[in-house]
């Protein structure tokens, strides 16, 4: 559905994407992660044509240098920062949006549905939260029902609530088939939404890899605090060493390292060893 060749894009003597290559397959769910400046949201705005650039990109085998509105014709896009008429209602804005697509009044309808935007149609875009309006901008994206959805950041200035209804949304858009292609910094966000993370630094591929893997990939530990049964202190220090794991005493039981992906099996040699764990914490 995307095919991305030595994509690279200057600004003066700035290097912003570097020689990034990338194939997305039709109903894939990929995320571009990295920190803030990896170039990301740049890759991005190649795909949409809104800047100039070296190299190739094609959306459902379309050029995109060549036929740019045939292109953006395929694809959905939700920035990260949401621009509406604050003025207008939830309604009226989809209805405008609508009528500039040239699109029947049945696909408003449609996507109010899809979003579960029933009971805010006649709601001003000012008087809607955070979550709500994210809901809107995918409202928006999905009008045409385009077979691509690109997803600036879509979770990073939700609260938590807001963060978790979006996800479930993205899921679901997912397994009907839609390829997402998702900028993200978030770590434990990028497992839920994604099948495959490409991984970058300074407009470079750094890592492709399997979400599950990522935190392994990046070599981050992790140190888990287990509170347990009196008594048991001693036995499961003992236990967890002879396992091979870094655990040491401290004043509310045991503090072990392990790695980002083996919190269970430490957990599993405390148990296997009888004692049982009252509670535990987590920290990277």
């Amino acid at each position: 559905m995307i095919e991305i060749r030595d994509l690279t894009k200057r600004y003066g003597r700035a290097t912003v994407v570097d020689s990034f290559s990338l194939s997305v397959a039709a109903g894939e769910s990929v995320a571009l992660w990295g920190p803030n400046g990896a170039g990301k949201t740049t890759v991005v705005r190649c795909l949409l044509g809104l800047v100039g650039y070296e190299g190739s990109i094609s959306v459902g085998g379309l050029d995109a240098r060549r036929h740019p509105k045939g292109t953006r014709q395929m694809i959905g896009y939700v920035a990260q920062e949401l621009a509406f008429y604050d003025d207008l209602t939830v309604l009226e804005l989809l209805d405008f949006s609508a009528g500039l697509r040239r699109l029947d009044a049945d696909r408003v309808d449609a996507v109010i549905d899809t979003l579960g935007l029933e009971d805010h149609v006649e709601k001003k875009v000012t008087e809607l939260s955070g979550g709500l309006k994210q809901r809107l901008g995918l409202a928006t994206a999905l009008l045409p029902d385009p077979p691509v959805l690109l997803l600036d950041e879509p979770t990073s200035n939700l609260d938590a609530a807001s963060r978790e209804s979006a996800i479930h949304l993205l899921d679901r858009l997912r397994r009907e088939g839609h390829t997402l292609v998702v900028t993200s910094h978030h770590m434990e966000e990028v497992g839920m939404l994604v099948d495959r993370v490409i991984g970058m630094e300074d407009g470079r591929l750094t890592i492709e890899c399997d979400p599950t893997d990522l935190a392994e990939r990046l070599g981050i530990r992790a140190w888990l605090q287990l509170v347990l049964t009196n008594g048991s202190t001693e036995a499961a220090v003992q236990a967890l060493q002879e396992a091979g794991y870094d655990a040491r005493r401290n004043r509310r039981g045991v503090l072990v390292e392990v790695p980002a992906q083996g919190k269970g099996k430490a957990v599993a040699a405390v148990q296997q060893a009888g004692i049982d764990i009252e509670d535990l914490e987590v920290w990277r």
